[in-house]
This record gives C-alpha cells, structure tokens and sequence, in this order.
C-alpha cells in the first residue's frame, strides 16, 4: 500500500512538516514524487518511519538515528528487540518512581518510614540506563560483564549522604578542571588535583582502584567522540587535559 504525505502524517500521528524535513536531511526520503509533485511512501518507508520514532522515543539524536538505520548491519529484526528492551527499562524505572511516591506518600500520611536508599532508587536506576544506552557496549567490551554489574551493585546501594557528595565532587572536579585548563598544565599542581578529584569521583562506581584502569578510562576520553564530548562541553580541551592528567597521575602514583 502507498501513502501520500498527508496519509503517511495522519497515519503515524506526526506532522507533514515533520515528514518534509526527514526527506530534507536524508532520513526518511518517499519512495518516489508523483505527476503531481507528491511524495509519495510506501512499505519500506513506513517501517523505516516506525524505526525512526521508536529511536525518537528513546531520544535519540536524529543524526544518530540515521547512522543507525543506514548501517549495512543493521537489523530491523534485532533493532526492535533492543527497543523491547529498552521500553521494558522504561516501564521498570517508572514502576520504581511510582513506589518512591507511594512509600513518600505513606511516610507522611502514615509515618511509615522508607530508607535512605529506597528515596533514590528510581532516580539512580535512571542515572544507570542512560549510561548504559550511551556507553554501555563499549565499557563492557573493556572492562567485562563482571566489573560493570559490581560498579552498577555499588552504585545502587549507594546511601543518601554519598549520593550527595558524588554530586558536590562532581561539581568541585568539573569546577576545578575550568580552572586548571588556564594554566595549560596537565603535570602541574591543579592538574594533577584534578586527575586525583577524577579518581576519587571513580571509586563512587568502581569497587576498585587500579592505574591501568583509570589510564584505560582516560584514553578512551580521546578515543570515544561521546566521552570527549561530555567533557569538551564543559570547556573545549578538556578532554584532552584531563586525560593528560590522568596519565601523568596514574604514571607517578603507586598502586
């Protein structure tokens, strides 16, 4: 069955407009534009376009979505059991969001307590999915299923005051790596202050500290444009810095 622009719109429930820009940016070309100048979409077209909403859903950049889709490897076949999957994490951290309310609800209404860890758990299993979309794969190809569960275990059972301060030396490692880029010394007094704040910010993840490891992270900083883009956004360079830093930390520190 074919589409025209209009049909193909009210069908997904998305606008034409919409449509019109995937066509523009390569995404979501029609199958062919009739006598009339109408694109016109067919079966291919409505299973890519289901594929690029379900990515969309996950809030995959469009970009992103497009390497994906147009990667000789790709699998519709296994693309919609990674989406089962991914839903299925969804609804879990929602489940779990839902109970924080409920018990939350029944301390203050019933004076019912709730622990520590029972207050953060949905936000933290968040925190957890969205690392592993992003870097998932990579990390485990690294490091290993058995090291990523212990660093997601550790995590998870992490209490309220180390939440807390993960977060403030987050913000103390990335304050102080704006600050250490000025002086353009990754070997210097702040810069190596920075790779030891990055160590420290580690082992709230790690169930342990190895220089090879930490060396390991850090060139995958320069390797992976994700990772360095997550620091390069805090300031331009900054990967690169703190990678710096980090080999020079991890080549002087005993272990």
């Amino acid at each position: 069955m074919e589409y025209t622009i209009q049909k193909l719109a009210q069908l997904a429930g998305v606008s034409t407009r919409t449509l019109r820009y995937y066509d523009e940016i390569g995404l979501l070309p029609p199958k062919r534009i009739n006598s009339s100048g109408y694109r016109i979409y067919g079966r291919k077209e409505v299973d890519r376009l289901q594929q690029i909403m379900f990515y969309r859903e996950l809030g995959i950049e469009l970009e992103t979505i497009k390497q994906i889709i147009d990667d000789p490897s790709f699998s519709k076949k296994e693309a919609l059991r990674q989406h089962r999957e991914n839903l299925l994490n969804q609804r879990k951290r929602i489940d779990l969001l839902l109970q924080n309310i409920e018990k939350t609800l029944n301390e203050i209404e019933r004076g019912i307590g709730m622990t520590d860890q029972d207050k953060f758990l949905g936000f933290k299993t968040k925190v957890l999915e969205e690392n592993e979309r992003k870097y998932g794969k990579e990390i485990r190809e690294k490091y290993g299923e058995k090291e990523v569960e212990a660093s997601n275990a550790k995590f998870m059972n992490m209490s309220q005051e180390e939440y807390a301060r993960l977060n403030q030396l987050e913000e103390t490692l990335r304050m102080t790596l704006k600050e250490a880029l000025k002086t353009d010394s990754p070997t210097g007094e702040l810069g190596q202050k920075v790779a030891d704040l990055h160590r420290q910010w580690l082992m709230f993840y790690w169930p342990s500290y190895s220089k090879e490891a930490h060396r390991g992270l850090a060139q995958m900083y320069l390797a992976d444009d994700r990772f360095k883009e997550y620091y390069d956004n805090i300031i331009p360079g900054a990967a690169k810095f703190l990678h710096d830093a980090i080999l020079a930390y991890t080549g002087n520190k005993d272990e």
